[in-house]
């Protein structure tokens, strides 16, 4: 695919095949990704994913946990939406719950929607990406561009993916079965895997802001 078409066709999708993708395709898109831009070439991220047996067990576990409060959060989820920006995210969600035939009085349906965030919209992969100590948000925004970077190369390879905010919730629970240093931050998780064509959820396309609203340009 052009570049353009990559960028044109990555969106976050809710439902994977139970499909694995081989191990040599997953090195491949990380490898690439490792080109990804960062201050002073600092590279300040890893990752980790988690696939067959390990997904599984995490699968099990995760969304029991947080139903029961059993809370971690490594970086304060404490942003406030108003204005345009509110009316994006609730256009984005009505967007999503229109697409798998969810009213907005469901609320019982739309949290059951919300907790397949834990069991990973089922996909056969799971990627946590992390940002070492002790930095912060300029390093912040490297890790999201080595993200995106990830995201593009799954496209770009006919693989779909999600970006969960939700998953940072848990993030002492995901060292602890990943075996990663206390001193590694969780910043999210990235589900992905092979799109399940069929889904209603994966139809779901949101708006973008215009060029003119977002980018200036100086003459």
């Amino acid at each position: 695919m052009q570049f353009d078409e990559v960028v044109s066709r990555r969106r976050s999708l809710r439902a994977f095949l139970d499909k694995p993708v081989p191990r040599v395709l997953l090195e491949e898109v990380f490898s690439t990704a490792l080109r990804a831009p960062s201050n002073c070439n600092t590279q300040p991220w890893f990752v980790h994913v988690a696939s067959g047996a390990v997904i599984e067990d995490m699968r099990k576990h995760m969304p029991a946990r947080f139903a029961s409060g059993d809370i971690s959060l490594d970086f304060p989820y404490d942003g406030k939406y108003d204005g345009v920006y509110k009316e994006r995210q609730y256009a984005a969600a009505q967007a999503l719950y229109d697409s798998m035939g969810i009213a907005r009085d469901e609320k019982e349906k739309r949290q059951v929607a919300f907790m397949r965030n834990f069991t990973f919209f089922d996909a056969p992969h799971v990627a946590f990406f992390f940002l070492p100590e002790p930095f912060g948000l300029r390093e912040a925004c490297d890790l999201g561009m080595f993200a995106q970077t990830v995201m593009l190369g799954l496209t770009a390879h006919g693989l779909g993916s999600c970006p969960q905010t939700a998953l940072a919730f848990q993030s002492n629970y995901v060292r602890e079965a990943l075996g990663v240093d206390d001193s590694n931050k969780l910043m999210f998780g990235l589900s992905f895997g092979y799109p399940d064509p069929a889904a209603e959820a994966n139809d779901c396309v949101t708006d973008r802001a215009t060029l003119a609203q977002v980018v200036s340009f100086h003459e």
